[in-house]
């Protein structure tokens, strides 16, 4: 005597994984910069710092950027070090203080004249550019329909092989995969008085999903 569960055959099914792109142009860049001081003892250090980058953040209000667009993002007070008289210990011969701010620029076409402002304004210190395409997630959406197309047409392919046909979708799931902004190089500030020469390009984003089939 058989069960039900022993009469009734296993549920046939085709799973594939597939990957769906559109390319965008960059609308937005993140521009990390600010101002390291440094001086014998920790509270001069401190107010160079200070009245250094309240000049930069007042510049940059007063060039157009909103406070909004303004973060601060990394602030440190770190003893500097020389080498001891003993020629090993080391010994604590002044402070370092950096102050750095997050800038959101959202007009591209001025964001080389914004990194002259910034150098302008007393910044020493870059911590790098990266670009951001502030639709991303609704420009994805044409890349699943792709990724889902994708997987059908393959799946269609092993179903074939194997005799078989695509039946009803039974589950979907996308793979979330976040590049991030794109970065560009770090580093102390060097500049020259002209409009800095930047290229935002292009980026891809790409969306992967996961779908299962039956098979009949």
């Amino acid at each position: 005597m058989t069960t039900a569960a022993q009469d009734k055959r296993p549920e046939r099914t085709v799973t594939v994984a597939a990957t769906g792109t559109v390319a965008a142009e960059p609308d937005l860049a993140y521009v990390s910069s600010g101002v390291v001081s440094e001086a014998d003892t920790a509270r001069d250090a401190l107010q160079r710092n200070s009245v250094a980058m309240k000049k930069v953040i007042d510049g940059l209000k007063g060039a157009g950027i909103d406070a909004k667009d303004i973060q601060t993002v990394s602030f440190n007070i770190e003893p500097r070090y020389q080498q001891g008289k003993d020629g090993r210990t080391p010994q604590i011969n002044g402070y370092r203080v950096v102050n750095q701010v997050r800038i959101t620029a959202r007009d591209l076409a001025k964001l080389g004249e914004l990194l002259d402002q910034i150098v302008g304004l007393g910044a020493n210190q870059a911590g790098g550019i990266s670009f951001e395409v502030s639709q991303a997630e609704t420009l994805k959406d044409e890349a699943r329909r792709q990724a889902v197309a994708n997987a059908y047409r393959r799946a269609q392919l092993f179903a074939e092989a194997a005799g078989a046909k695509v039946g009803e979708v039974l589950t979907i799931a996308e793979d979330v995969v976040d590049f991030g902004p794109r970065p560009m190089a770090k580093g102390r500030v060097a500049m020259s008085a002209e409009a800095v020469p930047i290229e935002r390009g292009t980026q891809t984003l790409e969306v992967r999903v996961q779908v299962t089939w039956a098979l009949q």
